[in-house]
């Protein structure tokens, strides 16, 4: 009979890495000039879309990430270049043997009137895992970046609660020395932060996304208040001096991603008078 128990889990950390390049031509289509990694990272596949952004899959080849893991990307992106980053599936961070902590960091830089569109699916902690994300964004001027983050605490389709272990995620955006916006948060898993009305209040997942380098007035922000999938009281919004930002905290992966996706949708179709092409690996 064939055995049909999950592999066993690598003995010795990953160091995996990616550089990406990207660069418009004269017709404004942006192409990957550029592409080197390191197991586990890897360019699943870039798509041109027909408003010229380069539309990239990023695959994490292993599954999943392990205690220890230290993965690194970095991405430049020329002059009038357009790029969409997401991933292939919903990110994995096992549990954490012998307290070691999974690394997972990214610096992009962005050249004048670049536009970034940064939307992974879903990172996945397991209970127990001990997890450090990091981004780091530098925008030229004219530049922007539009990012999103959703973090499930827990396998909770399991039953699981995330009760012991650490997320902790710095994202950062700096134009011209300038600090735009710095996002600091440390979650320290415990029954109390769990259950508590004033820590996660039993709900599994939480996001955040935010649009900066592209100014909105009162009327283009009440267009996006009135967006049909609100999530009610497990989301906000707020009108930010070069951008704005949403935020969620609540147990519906698929709820978020609708509204997160709509909100999206909406910038790039009336804001940006872009063709909205959703990525082909979504499953929507």
């Amino acid at each position: 009979m064939a055995d049909l128990s999950p592999p066993p889990l690598p003995n010795t950390p990953w160091q995996g890495s990616l550089d990406l390049k990207f660069a418009a031509d004269r017709t404004r289509v942006t192409k990957l000039t550029h592409c080197e990694s390191v197991a586990p990272y890897k360019v699943q596949r870039a798509f041109p879309c027909t408003d010229g952004t380069s539309q990239v899959v990023l695959l994490h080849t292993a599954g999943g990430m392990v205690s220890g893991d230290r993965l690194n990307l970095t991405a430049q992106l020329a002059p009038k270049a357009q790029a969409l980053l997401t991933t292939a599936a919903a990110g994995k961070v096992y549990r954490a043997t012998e307290d070691k902590t999974t690394f997972q960091t990214a610096t992009i830089h962005l050249a004048e009137n670049a536009r970034l569109e940064w939307l992974p699916q879903e990172t996945i902690l397991f209970d127990q895992a001990r997890f450090h994300q990091s981004l780091r964004i530098n925008l030229g001027a004219g530049a922007q970046v539009l990012l999103w983050d959703v973090v499930r605490l827990g396998r909770t389709a399991h039953g699981e609660s995330f009760l012991e272990g650490m997320w902790r995620s710095h994202t950062e955006v700096w134009q011209d020395g300038r600090p735009l916006w710095i996002d600091r948060s440390c979650l320290r898993a415990s029954p109390e932060l769990w259950e508590g009305a004033e820590g996660l209040g039993g709900r599994a997942i939480v996001g955040t996304l935010v649009w900066i380098g592209g100014g909105i007035d009162q009327e283009g922000f009440e267009g996006l208040r009135g967006l049909d999938q609100w999530p009610g009281s497990c989301g906000g919004m707020t009108r930010l001096p070069y951008g704005m930002v949403c935020r969620y905290r609540g147990s519906s992966s698929t709820e978020v991603r609708r509204w997160f996706v709509q909100v999206w949708r909406h910038i790039r179709g009336e804001l940006w008078h872009c063709p909205l092409e959703t990525p082909r690996i979504w499953m929507m």
